[in-house]
């Protein structure tokens, strides 16, 4: 049997486990090791398997995935989130949709601490949707402003998804968190268009609240300072080249700890939570990696990437044309397979042709990491809309999903923007201090 013949029952295979619920890393790393097997035998299948173990695991630079993490939950427990939402509200929940503008602004200034779409999601969604059912908000821009807004955990820097990306392209992950800043806060602009004009056609879908003083929206804000200044420290000191990144997780995770401490709010059961929450992350992340790196040499034997790579780079259709047809590939896989998988089953294909193309490959994890967020809302895989469905129990499946579409057209045209304008993403990269 040919090693191509091979690959591809792999690819089905793997496929075929996706579809039953098999764990993405178990999946990835039976396919790589047996198809290695398969190929060159097992001892060069244990060699694989052993050697690439132990290269993720002691590996330094993936020592920001438990920091950042940790730096999450500790804002989570602490009653973080839940300053940021409150300022949020304060000066925009006389709005239209306010609450849901609100919403989103919580869940981008929390996914600057968490990196974590999942995390974002169920941390805003337990403080704005009772008080958005509170206001007779409609269900369906509920929902989904939380959904939708917490996709931007793994955009806005510290990013689980960048951090995966720059370990698999060997990538600067510093450059790749500041390249994330001005397509995240673009991203989080389109969102609070999206509601703008769904509230402007629809009013009775997102009632304006009460108007602040302006003695509250100032109170509000000393109450988010301490995750602002947080923020700045970290990614600030990223940017200026004070601390790698490494360096900026520990900072971050530092303060977040000592602000939880000032406030009291951390007692057994919740240091026990964030432990065991960072832990279980943590490990769920490197698994990942570890199937991956086993999965992806398997692969290469095969030759099916440099196949397609070659196939795909001779299309007379010229370097947009082939970025398109990457992207609406991306988003017809998104609609069925989980983010990370579709990330490491694509990257040896996508990434190659990116840089043959000489197109930036900073400028590539953007865009990726958006794709993956449109597959985060996507029917009928949406892992965010189940995560809001836990939260939200009263609602239906029906009625998160057609919350979702306004802000899924948007990230579409955050998108197309990203393609027409890449300097939007290389910007601040290129101006850092290395």
């Amino acid at each position: 049997m040919s090693v191509t013949a091979i690959g591809f029952i792999g690819l089905f295979a793997l496929f075929a486990m996706l579809i039953f619920r098999v764990p993405v890393a178990m999946a990835m790393l039976a396919v790589g090791f047996f198809g290695t097997a398969a190929i060159n035998g097992y001892a060069a299948a244990l060699s694989v398997l052993g050697t690439e173990t132990f290269e993720i695991s002691v590996t330094l630079t993936l020592t920001v995935i438990p920091l950042f993490v940790l730096m999450g939950n500790l804002a989570g427990v602490s009653g973080m989130s839940r300053d940021l939402f409150n300022a949020a509200y304060c000066w925009v929940g006389h709005w239209r949709g306010g609450l849901a503008s609100a919403t989103i602004a919580g869940c981008a200034g929390f996914a600057a601490l968490s990196g974590s779409s999942i995390a974002s999601a169920i941390t805003m969604g337990r403080v704005a949707l009772p008080e958005m059912k509170r206001f007779k908000y409609d269900d369906g821009l509920a929902t989904g402003a939380v959904a939708a807004g917490g996709t931007l955990g793994i955009l806005i820097p510290p990013s689980t998804g960048l951090i995966i990306y720059a370990i698999l392209t060997e990538q600067s992950i510093g450059r790749l968190f500041m390249a994330g800043i001005i397509p995240g806060i673009l991203l989080t602009c389109m969102f609070l268009l999206a509601i703008a004009i769904v509230t402007r056609l629809k009013p009775e879908i997102g009632p304006a609240g009460p108007i602040s003083s302006f003695k509250e929206r100032i109170r509000s804000l000393r109450k988010a300072f301490a995750m602002v200044a947080i923020v700045v420290a970290t990614i600030g000191g990223i940017y200026i080249g004070i601390f790698t990144p490494v360096e900026a997780a520990g900072v971050g995770a530092v303060l977040a700890f000592l602000v939880a401490l000032s406030r009291k709010s951390l007692d057994r059961d919740k240091m026990t939570f964030v432990i065991l929450q960072t832990l279980q992350t943590t490990a769920t992340v490197f698994m990942i990696l570890i199937g991956a790196h086993v999965f992806i040499p398997f692969m290469a034997l095969t030759h099916i990437p440099a196949d397609l790579v070659t196939f795909l780079v001779n299309l007379d259709v010229g370097k947009t044309g082939i970025v398109i047809l990457i992207l609406v590939t991306y988003i017809f896989l998104g609609t069925f397979l989980e983010g990370l998988a579709m990330l490491v089953l694509t990257l040896p294909v996508a990434f190659e042709v990116i840089t043959q193309l000489g197109m930036s490959p900073i400028w590539f994890g953007i865009v990726v990491v958006i794709v993956l967020e449109m597959g985060l809302i996507s029917p009928p895989v949406g892992l965010n809309v189940f995560v809001v469905k836990s939260v939200a129990q009263d609602v239906s499946m029906g009625t998160i999903f057609r919350g979702i579409w306004p802000f899924w057209i948007a990230m579409g045209v955050c998108l197309i923007i990203l393609v027409a304008f890449p300097e939007i993403a290389t910007f601040l990269p290129n101006t850092m201090f290395d």
